[in-house]
């Protein structure tokens, strides 16, 4: 019996995989860049973010669009280009990440531009709509879209011969999806989501759908961000395609479509306020930032800093490394993963202060990714890695970890046992472990009530990495019956040990 699901299941991810490539459930890559003679767009994508900043060169002039908190790699792109950056231009005041439009500014003398109704707490242009800014020979027509948030703003490019080249949405319109609208109701006290939901259907109605076809879509988020909640993974598209695929896009009234964008919104990370705050307010130079965090400390003065301050002790190592030894009461949250998205999710406070545990040579990497959403609270790193925290002979916790066979012989040997999946809901219902409980990693802490310390449990996530979060936050919160899954789901399907779920394609939920 478990075969013929197999079987099944393979039929369905085949039949999936066809649509996805006929672009009715995802959408074929596009050349994320652009040159001519007079002038160059270059996408710069983010993976751990999902994010997309843009660099736009023509003449000698530049403009950055959308900047990380880091900002050197743009002005060593302008310089290489020996161009001027003369813009830097924020499409909102975003939520998930903090912005280096300020440090940018203040570096190079660029002007920093937002769209109508903003009102930032520094200097910057505040411009309206339908305002045009001139870089090189080319032009940017500033265009107001409401709806994600009150200020969020369109960029539209446009060459020199007057044609309308390139839409930098921001957070406005996705591949595949739109912005959510229910983040700003959080910072403005009047505004409802089903209100910016309304703004949002005016926007892209009355604003975006009426350009041509042809220009090129360039958002701020890709796949894995939850400014969305079902992002394609490609971060750019033409507009007439998304006009044939996009939902948010279809011929519908403004019930239907805030009925429609609304529906499935899971809960934001908490976070985002905290983030807009700090975008609209200003914030600390990433300089001074790495200086406080990159504090080299013995394992003895890691330990007395710990205690006395209660600063949360973050291993950035990877899962199965951080399992065979780590420092008790420590948060597993790998820096190859999603990291800075995790550490706001799971960190409440973002003013924690925040001690380091790295691979050697990432610790700049580690403070960097923080402050990049927001955590500027590091105070130092373990010097010399777990490894010098070990010949210290100082006290050392593991986790253990099992295979899919293991697991098995455990079930023979106890078939009461409860095994969490912390993936999120949609990835459970897709395809799922029958028995499996689904304990988001997101939500950890609606679950913690409903475990019991004298209950064993084994956690999955999909392939190892989330897992090892939950159990690592469960484990410092004195929970010792946590066992991890190897590999997770993916290694627990291919061992065709467990009876999986019958498959539903991912797209259609």
């Amino acid at each position: 019996m478990l075969i013929d699901i197999n079987k099944k299941n393979m039929v369905k991810k085949v039949i999936c995989t066809i649509l996805s490539l006929l672009g009715l459930c995802t959408l074929q890559a596009q050349n994320n860049n652009i040159k001519s003679n007079t002038m160059k767009v270059e996408q710069i994508y983010t993976g751990c973010l999902a994010q997309g900043a843009y660099y736009i060169e023509s003449d000698g002039e530049a403009v950055v669009i959308d900047p990380l908190r880091e900002v050197k790699s743009y002005i060593e792109k302008a310089e290489k280009d020996k161009a001027k950056i003369k813009y830097v231009l924020e499409t909102h005041f975003h939520a998930d990440f903090v912005s280096g439009h300020i440090d940018l500014a203040e570096k190079t003398g660029a002007t920093i531009v937002f769209g109508p109704t903003a009102k930032p707490h520094f200097k910057a242009h505040v411009a309206e709509d339908g305002e045009i800014l001139k870089v090189g020979r080319v032009r940017i027509k500033v265009i107001h879209t409401p709806g994600h948030t009150m200020e969020s703003t369109c960029y539209l490019l446009i060459d020199e011969k007057g044609k309308e080249v390139a839409l930098f949405t921001g957070d406005t319109l996705f591949i595949g999806d739109v912005g959510r609208p229910d983040l700003a109701q959080k910072v403005v006290a009047d505004l409802t989501q089903e209100k910016l939901a309304g703004h949002l259907y005016e926007s892209l109605q009355n604003k975006i759908i009426p350009l041509s076809d042809d220009i090129i879509i360039y958002p701020a988020h890709g796949s894995g961000s939850a400014c969305g909640k079902n992002i394609s993974k490609e971060t750019s598209d033409t507009l007439g395609n998304q006009k044939k695929t996009n939902y948010a896009l279809q011929p519908m009234t403004k019930e239907e479509f805030i009925v429609k964008v609304l529906h499935g919104l899971m809960p934001p990370p908490e976070y985002f306020p905290e983030n807009v705050l700090m975008n609209i307010k200003g914030y600390e130079s990433i300089d001074q930032v790495l200086k406080k965090g990159l504090r080299a400390l013995s394992p003895n003065d890691f330990e007395k800093e710990a205690n006395f301050t209660g600063a949360l002790v973050l291993d950035t190592r990877a899962p199965q490394v951080f399992a065979k030894g780590h420092i008790p009461n420590a948060i597993n949250i790998g820096i190859d993963g999603s990291f800075a998205p995790w550490v706001g999710a799971l960190i409440p406070d973002i003013k924690q202060e925040i001690l380091i545990v790295a691979e050697q040579g990432r610790e700049e990497e580690v403070v960097t990714r923080l402050a990049r959403v927001g955590y500027d609270n590091s105070i130092g790193f373990l010097e010399g890695g777990f490894e010098s925290w070990k010949q210290a002979g100082k006290e050392i916790n593991r986790i253990e970890s099992i295979t899919p066979k293991e697991l098995v012989q455990r079930i023979k040997d106890n078939p009461d046992v409860q095994i969490l999946d912390v993936r999120k809901p949609n990835e459970h219902i897709s395809e799922h472990v029958i028995g499996a409980k689904n304990t988001p990693l997101d939500y950890i802490n609606n679950y913690i009530s409903e475990i019991d310390k004298d209950r064993t449990y084994f956690v999955h996530c999909a392939s190892g990495y989330r897992s090892m979060v939950f159990i690592s936050i469960l484990k410092a919160r004195g929970y010792d019956n946590l066992i991890d899954i190897q590999g997770g789901f993916k290694s627990i399907k291919a061992s065709e040990e467990l009876k999986i779920s019958p498959f539903v394609c991912p797209t259609t939920l």
